[in-house]
Protein backbone atom coordinates (compact mmCIF):
# COMPACT_ATOMS: atom_id res chain seq x y z
CA UNK A 1 0.00 0.00 0.00
CA UNK A 2 1.40 3.43 -1.30
CA UNK A 3 1.85 5.53 2.05
CA UNK A 4 0.82 9.73 2.38
CA UNK A 5 1.52 12.02 5.31
CA UNK A 6 -0.99 12.12 8.24
CA UNK A 7 -0.01 15.73 9.55
CA UNK A 8 1.80 18.47 8.39
CA UNK A 9 5.06 18.55 7.29
CA UNK A 10 7.76 18.54 9.90
CA UNK A 11 5.22 18.53 12.78
CA UNK A 12 6.62 15.88 15.42
CA UNK A 13 3.40 13.92 15.38
CA UNK A 14 3.35 13.58 11.57
CA UNK A 15 3.07 9.91 10.51
CA UNK A 16 2.95 8.16 7.30
CA UNK A 17 -0.35 5.97 6.70
CA UNK A 18 -2.10 4.10 3.98
CA UNK A 19 -2.91 6.11 1.22
CA UNK A 20 -6.46 5.09 1.80
CA UNK A 21 -8.15 4.24 4.62
CA UNK A 22 -11.25 2.72 6.14
CA UNK A 23 -14.30 4.07 7.28
CA UNK A 24 -16.18 2.11 9.64
CA UNK A 25 -19.49 3.14 9.75
CA UNK A 26 -21.45 1.29 8.05
CA UNK A 27 -20.25 -1.46 10.07
CA UNK A 28 -22.36 -0.51 12.76
CA UNK A 29 -25.42 1.48 11.55
CA UNK A 30 -28.70 0.18 10.47
CA UNK A 31 -28.44 -2.09 7.85
CA UNK A 32 -25.36 -3.44 9.26
CA UNK A 33 -23.65 -6.76 8.39
CA UNK A 34 -22.76 -10.03 11.04
CA UNK A 35 -20.17 -9.34 14.08
CA UNK A 36 -18.16 -12.21 11.83
CA UNK A 37 -18.29 -10.25 8.42
CA UNK A 38 -18.08 -6.96 10.32
CA UNK A 39 -14.81 -8.00 11.34
CA UNK A 40 -13.75 -9.91 8.17
CA UNK A 41 -13.93 -7.08 6.58
CA UNK A 42 -11.57 -5.04 8.97
CA UNK A 43 -9.01 -7.72 8.84
CA UNK A 44 -9.34 -7.74 4.89
CA UNK A 45 -8.30 -4.06 4.74
CA UNK A 46 -5.71 -4.59 7.26
CA UNK A 47 -4.36 -7.36 5.14
CA UNK A 48 -4.10 -5.13 2.44
CA UNK A 49 -2.09 -2.56 4.15
CA UNK A 50 -4.60 -0.48 5.38
CA UNK A 51 -3.21 1.59 8.58
CA UNK A 52 -5.75 4.22 8.66
CA UNK A 53 -8.54 3.56 10.32
CA UNK A 54 -11.60 5.80 10.90
CA UNK A 55 -14.53 5.83 13.50
CA UNK A 56 -16.65 7.09 15.75
CA UNK A 57 -18.51 7.02 19.27
CA UNK A 58 -21.63 7.90 17.48
CA UNK A 59 -21.04 4.59 15.27
CA UNK A 60 -24.02 2.91 16.23
CA UNK A 61 -27.32 1.76 15.98
CA UNK A 62 -29.44 1.95 19.16
CA UNK A 63 -29.26 4.00 21.76
CA UNK A 64 -27.52 1.85 24.25
CA UNK A 65 -24.40 0.59 22.28
CA UNK A 66 -22.71 3.66 21.91
CA UNK A 67 -19.00 3.02 20.60
CA UNK A 68 -19.77 0.09 19.27
CA UNK A 69 -17.63 0.50 16.22
CA UNK A 70 -14.78 1.62 18.22
CA UNK A 71 -15.38 -1.52 20.56
CA UNK A 72 -15.79 -3.53 16.92
CA UNK A 73 -12.70 -1.89 15.48
CA UNK A 74 -10.87 -2.15 18.88
CA UNK A 75 -11.52 -6.23 18.75
CA UNK A 76 -10.72 -6.68 15.17
CA UNK A 77 -7.61 -5.52 15.85
CA UNK A 78 -7.15 -7.44 18.51
CA UNK A 79 -7.41 -10.59 16.86
CA UNK A 80 -5.28 -9.83 13.74
CA UNK A 81 -3.05 -12.14 12.88
CA UNK A 82 -0.10 -10.11 12.56
CA UNK A 83 1.11 -6.82 14.53
CA UNK A 84 -1.24 -3.78 14.01
CA UNK A 85 0.79 -1.56 16.04
CA UNK A 86 1.23 0.89 13.51
CA UNK A 87 -1.90 1.38 12.43
CA UNK A 88 -3.81 4.60 13.29
CA UNK A 89 -7.66 4.90 14.95
CA UNK A 90 -9.08 8.03 14.00
CA UNK A 91 -12.51 8.72 16.22
CA UNK A 92 -14.39 11.44 16.40
CA UNK A 93 -16.76 13.21 19.22
CA UNK A 94 -19.40 15.90 19.73
CA UNK A 95 -22.28 13.78 17.49
CA UNK A 96 -24.71 11.52 19.06
CA UNK A 97 -27.76 9.31 18.15
CA UNK A 98 -30.30 8.85 20.72
CA UNK A 99 -31.46 5.48 18.69
CA UNK A 100 -34.31 7.22 16.78
CA UNK A 101 -32.52 7.47 13.44
CA UNK A 102 -31.86 11.01 13.89
CA UNK A 103 -28.58 12.48 14.72
CA UNK A 104 -27.79 15.43 17.31
CA UNK A 105 -24.76 17.74 18.31
CA UNK A 106 -22.85 18.38 21.46
CA UNK A 107 -20.04 20.48 22.02
CA UNK A 108 -19.46 21.23 25.19
CA UNK A 109 -16.09 21.13 25.95
CA UNK A 110 -16.61 19.10 29.20
CA UNK A 111 -18.90 16.94 27.21
CA UNK A 112 -16.14 16.06 24.41
CA UNK A 113 -13.51 15.70 27.07
CA UNK A 114 -15.14 12.80 28.79
CA UNK A 115 -16.76 11.37 25.69
CA UNK A 116 -12.82 11.21 24.31
CA UNK A 117 -11.58 9.55 27.66
CA UNK A 118 -14.22 7.27 26.70
CA UNK A 119 -13.41 6.44 23.23
CA UNK A 120 -10.07 5.74 24.69
CA UNK A 121 -10.93 3.65 27.01
CA UNK A 122 -12.88 0.97 24.09
CA UNK A 123 -10.45 1.41 22.00
CA UNK A 124 -8.09 0.25 24.55
CA UNK A 125 -5.12 3.09 23.90
CA UNK A 126 -3.43 5.16 26.53
CA UNK A 127 -3.60 8.67 23.84
CA UNK A 128 -6.12 8.26 20.88
CA UNK A 129 -3.98 8.36 17.44
CA UNK A 130 -6.22 10.92 15.83
CA UNK A 131 -9.04 13.03 17.74
CA UNK A 132 -12.09 14.73 15.53
CA UNK A 133 -14.16 17.42 16.77
CA UNK A 134 -17.33 15.67 14.51
CA UNK A 135 -19.52 18.61 14.12
CA UNK A 136 -20.07 22.68 14.52
CA UNK A 137 -22.53 22.89 17.81
CA UNK A 138 -24.90 26.07 16.87
CA UNK A 139 -25.44 26.63 20.95
CA UNK A 140 -21.59 26.39 21.62
CA UNK A 141 -19.07 28.80 20.58
CA UNK A 142 -16.61 26.62 18.22
CA UNK A 143 -13.55 28.20 19.72
CA UNK A 144 -15.03 26.55 22.65
CA UNK A 145 -15.61 23.38 21.47
CA UNK A 146 -11.93 23.15 19.72
CA UNK A 147 -10.85 24.11 22.91
CA UNK A 148 -11.47 20.99 24.62
CA UNK A 149 -9.43 19.09 22.15
CA UNK A 150 -6.41 21.13 23.03
CA UNK A 151 -6.84 20.27 26.54
CA UNK A 152 -6.91 16.86 25.47
CA UNK A 153 -3.34 17.29 23.36
CA UNK A 154 -1.78 19.00 26.24
CA UNK A 155 -3.22 16.23 28.34
CA UNK A 156 -2.00 13.39 26.53
CA UNK A 157 -4.97 11.93 25.90
CA UNK A 158 -4.93 12.55 22.10
CA UNK A 159 -1.87 12.82 19.69
CA UNK A 160 -3.67 14.55 17.13
CA UNK A 161 -6.67 16.76 16.91
CA UNK A 162 -8.75 17.41 13.97
CA UNK A 163 -11.95 18.60 12.46
CA UNK A 164 -14.80 17.74 10.53
CA UNK A 165 -17.96 19.18 8.63
CA UNK A 166 -15.93 22.09 8.36
CA UNK A 167 -15.72 25.30 6.41
CA UNK A 168 -12.64 27.57 5.60
CA UNK A 169 -12.93 30.21 8.73
CA UNK A 170 -13.85 26.96 10.97
CA UNK A 171 -10.23 25.75 10.09
CA UNK A 172 -8.09 28.67 10.43
CA UNK A 173 -10.51 29.43 13.65
CA UNK A 174 -9.76 25.74 14.85
CA UNK A 175 -5.67 26.05 13.90
CA UNK A 176 -5.51 29.38 15.92
CA UNK A 177 -7.18 27.49 19.05
CA UNK A 178 -5.13 24.47 18.98
CA UNK A 179 -1.71 26.59 18.37
CA UNK A 180 -0.93 25.18 14.83
CA UNK A 181 -1.63 21.49 15.83
CA UNK A 182 -4.52 21.17 13.35
CA UNK A 183 -3.66 17.74 11.79
CA UNK A 184 -6.51 17.31 10.02
CA UNK A 185 -10.21 18.41 8.38
CA UNK A 186 -12.60 15.36 7.65
CA UNK A 187 -15.44 16.68 4.94
CA UNK A 188 -18.26 14.81 3.03
CA UNK A 189 -16.52 14.86 -0.95
CA UNK A 190 -17.00 12.83 -4.02
CA UNK A 191 -17.89 12.86 -7.45
CA UNK A 192 -21.46 13.47 -6.51
CA UNK A 193 -20.77 16.35 -3.51
CA UNK A 194 -17.88 18.65 -4.61
CA UNK A 195 -19.00 21.25 -1.64
CA UNK A 196 -15.78 21.11 0.14
CA UNK A 197 -13.86 21.66 -3.03
CA UNK A 198 -12.60 25.17 -1.35
CA UNK A 199 -11.50 23.36 2.19
CA UNK A 200 -9.80 20.56 0.42
CA UNK A 201 -7.70 23.26 -1.95
CA UNK A 202 -7.27 25.18 1.62
CA UNK A 203 -5.67 22.48 3.71
CA UNK A 204 -3.63 21.42 0.09
CA UNK A 205 -2.15 25.31 0.34
CA UNK A 206 -1.41 24.45 4.54
CA UNK A 207 -0.37 20.70 4.49
CA UNK A 208 -3.44 20.19 6.80
CA UNK A 209 -4.67 16.54 5.28
CA UNK A 210 -8.16 16.36 3.91
CA UNK A 211 -10.36 12.94 4.61
CA UNK A 212 -12.76 12.60 2.12
CA UNK A 213 -15.81 11.20 3.79
CA UNK A 214 -18.23 8.88 1.92
CA UNK A 215 -15.75 9.38 -1.36
CA UNK A 216 -17.97 7.04 -3.39
CA UNK A 217 -21.03 9.59 -2.87
CA UNK A 218 -22.74 6.44 -0.94
CA UNK A 219 -22.71 4.29 -4.27
CA UNK A 220 -21.83 0.66 -3.73
CA UNK A 221 -23.03 -0.51 -7.17
CA UNK A 222 -20.41 -0.56 -9.83
CA UNK A 223 -23.48 0.42 -12.87
CA UNK A 224 -24.95 3.31 -10.61
CA UNK A 225 -21.64 5.00 -10.12
CA UNK A 226 -20.66 4.49 -13.78
CA UNK A 227 -24.58 5.63 -14.84
CA UNK A 228 -24.30 9.01 -12.98
CA UNK A 229 -20.75 9.44 -14.47
CA UNK A 230 -20.19 7.54 -17.32
CA UNK A 231 -16.64 9.18 -18.02
CA UNK A 232 -15.36 7.23 -14.73
CA UNK A 233 -16.70 4.01 -16.21
CA UNK A 234 -15.39 4.95 -19.43
CA UNK A 235 -11.71 5.54 -17.94
CA UNK A 236 -12.39 2.40 -15.66
CA UNK A 237 -13.30 0.22 -18.76
CA UNK A 238 -9.87 1.56 -20.21
CA UNK A 239 -7.76 0.47 -17.06
CA UNK A 240 -9.76 -2.63 -16.59
CA UNK A 241 -10.82 -1.30 -12.71
CA UNK A 242 -14.01 -0.55 -11.36
CA UNK A 243 -15.54 2.68 -11.64
CA UNK A 244 -15.09 3.08 -7.68
CA UNK A 245 -11.13 2.56 -8.33
CA UNK A 246 -11.24 5.47 -10.30
CA UNK A 247 -13.05 7.68 -8.57
CA UNK A 248 -10.55 7.01 -5.43
CA UNK A 249 -7.62 7.26 -7.68
CA UNK A 250 -9.27 10.96 -8.69
CA UNK A 251 -9.56 12.00 -5.53
CA UNK A 252 -5.81 11.19 -4.63
CA UNK A 253 -5.05 12.60 -7.54
CA UNK A 254 -6.14 15.93 -6.72
CA UNK A 255 -4.12 16.80 -3.82
CA UNK A 256 -1.04 15.03 -1.90
CA UNK A 257 -3.07 15.86 1.63
CA UNK A 258 -6.02 13.70 0.60
CA UNK A 259 -6.65 10.63 2.28
CA UNK A 260 -10.06 8.81 1.49
CA UNK A 261 -11.53 6.85 3.59
CA UNK A 262 -14.15 4.39 1.85
CA UNK A 263 -17.00 2.69 3.97
CA UNK A 264 -17.77 -0.90 3.47
CA UNK A 265 -19.33 -4.14 4.61
CA UNK A 266 -17.77 -6.44 2.64
CA UNK A 267 -13.92 -7.76 1.97
CA UNK A 268 -14.29 -7.73 -1.52
CA UNK A 269 -15.45 -4.67 -1.69
CA UNK A 270 -12.97 -2.99 0.66
CA UNK A 271 -10.29 -4.92 -0.89
CA UNK A 272 -11.22 -3.19 -4.93
CA UNK A 273 -11.23 -0.15 -3.07
CA UNK A 274 -7.99 -0.23 -1.56
CA UNK A 275 -6.46 -1.06 -5.32
CA UNK A 276 -7.05 2.67 -6.23
CA UNK A 277 -3.86 3.26 -4.05
CA UNK A 278 -2.03 1.69 -7.44
CA UNK A 279 -4.01 3.13 -10.03
CA UNK A 280 -1.77 5.93 -12.11
CA UNK A 281 -4.10 8.17 -14.13
CA UNK A 282 -3.01 10.65 -16.80
CA UNK A 283 -3.30 13.90 -16.69
CA UNK A 284 -5.93 13.65 -19.46
CA UNK A 285 -8.02 11.77 -17.40
CA UNK A 286 -7.94 13.61 -14.54
CA UNK A 287 -8.55 16.86 -16.37
CA UNK A 288 -11.89 15.05 -17.93
CA UNK A 289 -13.25 13.08 -14.68
CA UNK A 290 -12.67 16.36 -12.88
CA UNK A 291 -14.53 18.35 -15.74
CA UNK A 292 -17.12 15.81 -15.77
CA UNK A 293 -18.03 16.62 -11.95
CA UNK A 294 -17.30 20.12 -11.99
CA UNK A 295 -21.28 20.97 -11.99
CA UNK A 296 -22.08 18.63 -9.06
CA UNK A 297 -23.49 20.42 -5.66
CA UNK A 298 -20.75 22.83 -4.60
CA UNK A 299 -23.52 24.63 -2.13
Amino acid sequence: MKQRSLGRPGAPTTRQVSAIGLGGMPLSIEGRPDTERALATIHAALDAGVTLIDTADAYHRDADEVGHNEELIARALREHGSSTDDVVVATKGGHLRPGDGSWTKNGDPAYLKEAAKASARRLGVEAIGLYQFHRPDPDVPYADSVGALAELLDEGVIVRAGISNADVDQIEEADRVLGGRLVSVQNQFSPAFRSSQGELEHCASRGISFLPWSPLGGISNAAELGSRHAVFAEVAQAHDVSPQQVTLAWELALADVVLPIPGSSRPASITDSLAAADLDLSTDEIARLSAATSGEDRS
